[in-house]
């Protein structure tokens, strides 16, 4: 593949990453999309919003939203535009992976104990797939996701598992 090919590769690649933010479709990721992935994820699992698991996963995507706009919101609008992402969050994401998958950490916590429905500590690979297809991934990239999460094939997915994904999603060009 050559450097142009890489290229289009990866913008598709962020164009992708955008999209799975923008959870309203307006063009901009904002606040409201943490908080409309967070009632979808709420509503498909039936967890009441006033739950300790409601209350952690609301919280969790607010500390998510804060640290999405600290690293991307250039402008202080409290969106973060396309040119913003593709621009330098783009190249923060890339080049500091790890410190983006710690700003996710609280809202992949609370997503993976809202869809841990026997209580064990650790989601059922067919429970991460149905959360990642209520946050908008395709079915059977959703399930493909959920499978190659659960590093050591035990059938769930814990956090580290998750966490340590999250960054190589965003270290991947």
């Amino acid at each position: 593949m050559d450097s142009t090919d890489a290229d289009a590769l990866y913008r598709r690649r962020l164009a992708n990453r955008f999209r799975a933010f923008d959870q309203d479709g307006d063009g901009t990721i904002s606040r409201e999309d943490f908080t409309t992935a967070a009632k979808r994820v709420l509503a498909a699992f039936d967890v009441p919003f006033r739950s300790d698991k409601g209350q952690a996963l609301w919280s969790g995507a607010e500390a998510f939203w804060q640290g999405m706009a600290g690293i991307a919101d250039v402008d202080g609008d409290q969106k973060v535009s396309h040119d913003e992402f593709f621009g330098s969050a783009a190249k923060r994401l890339h080049d500091h992976p790890e410190r983006f998958a710690e700003i996710a950490r609280p809202f992949l916590h609370a997503l993976l104990a809202v869809a841990d429905t026997d209580g064990d500590g650790r989601a059922e690979t067919k429970d991460v797939e149905k959360a990642l297809v209520v946050l908008g991934v395709e079915p059977h990239m959703a399930a493909l996701s959920a499978e190659s999460l659960d590093t050591d094939r035990s059938g769930t997915v814990d956090e580290e598992e998750a966490v340590t994904a999250f960054a190589r999603y965003f270290m991947t060009n």
